[in-house]
């Protein structure tokens, strides 16, 4: 069965103009609940994370001064998100939907968590949306617990995983991989395990063997026994912000590409949502859609 993280805290409100589409994390499930992808069974509502977890993970001095409301002017505008308590709340909760997605995982072979993927979050510091990072917190949590060796984090989001790259940077337990847009935010890239800079406008055509040649590197000479796949949709040419020029198309047979290769090697696997940017609302919708659709297609 696979299994979907949501909770209803996902939807936050935020002022008025505000470019980031929280709305997306609303109507995703009941596209997916409408066309029978998923069903009420498939869902599961994620508590708040037990704070030992996100302290593997995040500096102690980070996580005291975040969750008492008391970053800098500096800092809070790096995140993009004005600071609040409903805005922990709802991190907190993102957290424990990934860690648990994990232990589905382990179960069934595929979880998804409808948020998350918010790998712009560093030891100490967050930006770009995100605050904590949940596949660095369910990263740790597996090795902790000694449920995963070898873990794999695949990131195909078009801004690179700066923050999980730092985190795991004297880690060689975890390899990271991300294949992003090189002169897309962030200016200061960090230092992948590999890293794979795309040039502007790359289309299907270089972008998806591109893909599949590294991809078949790294599981050939890591051999990881668990992957969290960051399954951002701002690849997309409809996107604002990516720079990229993937058709739906592509992008979907970007997220079969690491799912059968999951499923193929028999290794549990894991997806969140990432980013997503395009102007028409429903381009964001299929584009995220298509990844619980193959998902579905291939495990179940």
């Amino acid at each position: 069965m696979l299994k979907v993280a949501w909770n209803r805290s996902y939807i936050l409100s935020l002022p008025p103009n505000h470019r980031f589409p929280m709305s997306k994390y609303e109507v995703l499930p009941e596209q997916l609940l409408h066309e029978g992808t998923i069903s009420r069974e498939n869902i599961f509502s994620p508590e708040p994370i037990a704070e030992k977890w996100i302290l593997k993970t995040h500096s102690a001095s980070y996580w005291q001064r975040l969750k008492a409301l008391n970053l800098s002017p500096k800092e809070i505008r790096r995140t993009g998100f004005p600071l609040s308590e409903e805005l922990i709340n709802r991190e907190i909760i993102i957290m424990n939907g990934t860690l648990q997605c994990a232990l589905y995982a382990i179960q069934y072979g595929s979880a998804m968590n409808i948020a998350g993927g918010t790998h712009h979050a560093f030891t100490n510091k967050g930006e770009g949306f995100c605050l904590l990072n949940d596949i660095a917190i369910a990263a740790n949590y597996l090795l902790d617990q000694n449920l995963a060796k070898r873990i794999l984090v695949v990131d195909l989001d078009v801004h690179q995983g700066n923050g999980t790259a730092e985190i795991f940077r004297n880690e060689p337990r975890v390899f990271t991989f991300s294949m992003h847009g090189a002169n897309n935010y962030p200016l200061l890239k960090e230092s992948s395990d590999l890293d794979i800079g795309l040039p502007d406008l790359a289309d299907d055509n270089f972008y998806l063997p591109t893909l599949q040649s590294n991809l078949n590197n790294i599981l050939d000479h890591f051999q990881p026994d668990f992957i969290f796949y960051q399954s951002g949709v701002d690849v997309l040419e409809t996107d604002k912000l990516g720079k990229l020029s993937l058709t739906q198309a592509g992008c979907k047979t970007r997220d079969r590409i690491v799912f059968e290769k999951a499923k193929e090697g028999g290794v549990p696997i894991v997806a969140s949502m990432g980013g997503g940017y395009s102007p028409n609302f429903r381009d964001i919708i299929e584009a995220h859609a298509n990844t619980y659709r193959v998902a579905q297609e291939i495990f179940f």
